[in-house]
């Protein structure tokens, strides 16, 4: 499935990849990091990207918010710096620099700490609403990150920016600090892991960022009368990334642009799609602990005793010629949540069983919880967020549910079949490329896809998926090749390590 914006990136020899990569100095800034913060998948990918990019040799950092829920006991945190100085276009601000070790690795994650922007209740905003002060929140964050390298005195090559909260670094790199010391030689890569969130704020707060009201304009930090910072990101990085080639070229369409294709068209050469590994140290039935039996593609059988306890724990009972059908995610319209309410009746007509975690709009709370009552043997509901009952879904269940509008990448499609569970899912952004469609004679592909954003569409693979099951010998082919894929983050990292280099030549 090669795709255009993959053209970009030529693949070397891991060996010339360790050579480039050594002495290379990267600091990721995030707003989340797993295991510190989490929210989506941008924490995962910051949680591991770093680690593999050190395998190849890359020196390289982390640094986010120090938020209220990070226990400096629990992360054995260390003071390295005391009231650095922040200017704000309000007056300065001072921020406390602690650190820690990234797991087992020689890297460090620095934590930026002011008490009056992080030390609240979530990270972004509560359940009833975003913070009234986000854009000062990150103005902030972003300026701290360049004042923390001084204080640090540990300067970049590549500042690797992800998301929304973090596009004023590059644009305060590229005006305030354009001139400043050390910092002139200093790239930005920007990733865009979701562009339906973009950080739009009224222009007012624009003074308060420290910006000139020059860079409010068409070509800047204007989006329809509103300061973007998002678009920062987009305008002021030196290259931009998204999380799979598909969605590197769909971003730039009015469908899934969110107003900011034109943008993004003009920055096509500079625009590069590499899709997100997952983490097999966490990832693994051959090493989950979490799991009644481990297992590989040798003996996926052991996948029942996950299936058993799995339907026992959430009151099912087991048959093993009835499919399980899992889905974990975000209970929203992007996720598809509108089109398995259009078809569930239907679906759940049928002979299986379907098993739900997440949590997301009342909407869909409400009617899964009235459709539990009205299906006791065929529905299970877990309205909230538990990673050990996700563990136990990946490997209990027969296929994996995706039916998104959009997305980015997805990492739930790719967990699953390392676990031999087999996705279902619409051929949209990084779902259509690492999920080939099961072939007319059934010796290719690794699960099932669907095109059209119809409720008939996805009945159609549904029953397509179940009738597979039913063809034992075709499904234990279908299980296997699911679980040989690679999506470990070693060939990812090799290509971020390229796009490094493309940037610092320039």
């Amino acid at each position: 499935m090669a795709r255009k914006a993959a053209d970009k990136s030529i693949e070397t020899p891991v060996v010339e990849h360790r050579e480039h990569a050594r002495g290379r100095r990267v600091l990721f800034v995030s707003s989340e990091v797993v295991p510190f913060a989490k929210t989506g998948g941008l924490a995962d990918v910051v949680g591991s990207l770093p680690r593999a990019l050190m395998k190849l040799g890359c020196e390289v950092a982390v640094v986010m918010p120090k938020y209220k829920n990070i226990s400096p006991e629990k992360y054995k945190l260390k003071l390295e710096v005391k009231g650095i100085p922040v200017p704000m276009g309000m007056g300065e601000m001072t921020a406390d620099i602690y650190s820690t070790r990234l797991g087992d690795t020689n890297g460090t994650v620095y934590f930026i700490q002011n008490d009056r922007y992080f030390d609240r209740d979530g990270f972004y905003g509560t359940p009833e609403g975003d913070y009234h002060d986000n854009a000062e929140r990150f103005a902030f964050f972003s300026r701290a990150v360049l004042e923390m390298l001084k204080a640090i005195q540990w300067f970049p090559e590549i500042l690797h920016l992800n998301d929304w909260q973090t596009g004023l670094v590059a644009a305060f790199l590229k005006t305030l600090y354009q001139k400043a010391h050390h910092y002139q030689n200093i790239r930005t890569l920007f990733s865009i892991h979701n562009m339906a969130y973009q950080g739009l704020f009224p222009k007012y707060v624009l003074p308060m960022t420290g910006l000139g009201w020059e860079e409010f304009s068409h070509e800047k930090l204007e989006f329809y009368d509103q300061v973007n910072y998002l678009k920062a990101g987009l305008v002021y990085s030196d290259a931009l990334n998204t999380v799979s080639e598909r969605y590197a070229e769909e971003i730039q369409t009015e469908e899934y642009g969110h107003g900011l294709q034109g943008v993004l068209k003009d920055r096509a050469s500079e625009l590069y799609g590499i899709v997100n590994g997952i983490d097999y140290d966490e990832w693994n039935p051959a090493t989950d602990k979490e799991i009644p039996a481990q297992y590989t593609v040798k003996n996926h059988d052991q996948k029942t005793e996950s299936k058993k306890k799995l339907l026992l724990e959430q009151n099912l009972t087991y048959n093993p010629n009835t499919p399980v059908i899992g889905l974990i995610s975000r209970l929203t319209d992007q996720k598809g949540l509108d089109l398995i309410a259009e078809i569930i009746q239907d679906f759940l007509a049928m002979d299986v069983q379907f098993v739900i975690l997440g949590t997301g709009e009342p909407k869909y709370h409400l009617l899964l919880e009235e459709l539990r009552g009205k299906y006791p043997s065929k529905l299970s509901v877990a309205l909230k967020f538990d990673n050990r009952l996700a563990k136990l879904i990946y490997a209990g269940s027969d296929m994996f549910l995706m039916p998104s509008r959009f997305e980015p990448c997805g990492l739930g499609q790719m967990i699953a079949m390392k676990y031999g569970t087999i996705p279902l899912v619409r051929k949209t952004g990084g779902l259509a490329d690492t999920v080939e469609n099961l072939s007319p004679d059934g010796k290719k592909g690794t699960g099932f896809v669907f095109e059209d954003y119809k409720g008939e569409d996805l009945l159609f693979i549904l029953k397509r998926a179940t009738e597979a099951f039913h063809q034992p010998k075709l499904w234990t082919e279908l299980v296997q090749r699911a679980m040989k894929q690679d999506f470990s983050w070693d060939a990812s990292a090799r290509k971020y390590l390229e796009i490094y280099g493309k940037i610092l030549k320039k």
